[in-house]
């Protein structure tokens, strides 16, 4: 179906999905979350989809925020409405089961930094910055940014940008692991789409369970965690993928995974 506010494309198995408000720099409104929602349910449910790029339209920003036009109109009940709707979309999104790929091409600030924290790997434009400048507005983060930006950087740093307000280059964010990599501005979709391709081409049950095996287990004991993992190694290692795998090795050839 096609949509206002996002360009969807389709490359083989992975889905490129482009925050399409260029206008805005690409700033999160109602609209947009909503479309957004509809298409990370359609690759939940497809499984010929494997991986999940999102990137942002135009050289200037990824999200360059929410829309203000909206947040200056939330009540006490609408705004924890409106902060718990982003944070269940992008708990989607950190949990699809599928890899997602943010592609920062630009500017990546309040929610637009939340939505990359929410995917599994963030590549970055070196012309991209980082912050959470909510504090400026008299606000904090809705989208879960002060949760997942401690998980990833530490508290130290996260409260340091959080508290502050203030934006980091692509290169400060690669330094304490806000990003996997900075490259170039002009290759960046050419080094998201040559990822996902790589992921693309891994077992997808295998894939499912080592990113819930991650997920789950930073929130238990290292015991539980641990049991976890067994659980789940037992559980993968009945697939047909397992057992194409292992015999693509043993007879030096390249593995056809089928996800089953």
């Amino acid at each position: 179906m096609p949509h206002e506010n996002l360009i969807v494309e389709r490359d083989a198995a992975v889905l490129v999905v482009t925050l399409n408000r260029p206008k805005v720099l690409n700033a999160l409104n109602a609209a947009l979350l909503a479309e957004l929602s509809e298409v990370i349910a359609e690759a939940r449910d497809d499984e010929s989809i494997r991986v999940v790029v999102l990137t942002g339209a135009g050289e200037k920003a990824f999200v360059a925020g929410a829309d203000i036009n909206e947040l200056a109109q939330q009540t006490p009940v609408g705004g924890r409405d409106h902060a718990r709707h982003g944070q269940a979309l992008f708990d989607r999104i950190d949990r699809l089961g599928k890899p997602v790929i943010a592609a920062v091409n630009g500017f990546a600030l309040g929610g637009g930094c939340e939505l990359a924290m929410a995917c599994t790997l963030r590549l970055a434009a070196d012309t991209a910055k980082f912050g959470q400048p909510e504090i400026n507005l008299g606000l904090i983060p809705g989208y879960a940014g002060s949760q997942r930006l401690p998980r990833l950087v530490g508290a130290g740093r996260a409260l340091e940008l959080l508290l502050t307000g203030s934006q980091i280059t692509a290169e400060e964010a690669w330094r304490i692991g806000l990003v996997n990599r900075v490259v170039p501005a002009a290759s960046l979709m050419d080094e998201a789409r040559a990822l996902a391709k790589t992921l693309a081409s891994k077992p997808p049950v295998a894939v499912r369970y080592l990113l819930d095996a991650v997920a789950r287990g930073m929130e238990m004991s290292l015991s539980d965690a641990q049991d976890y993992e067994a659980t789940l190694f037992g559980l993968v290692s009945t697939t047909d993928d397992m057992r194409e795998g292992t015999r693509a090795f043993l007879e030096k050839r390249k593995p056809d995974f089928k996800g089953r």
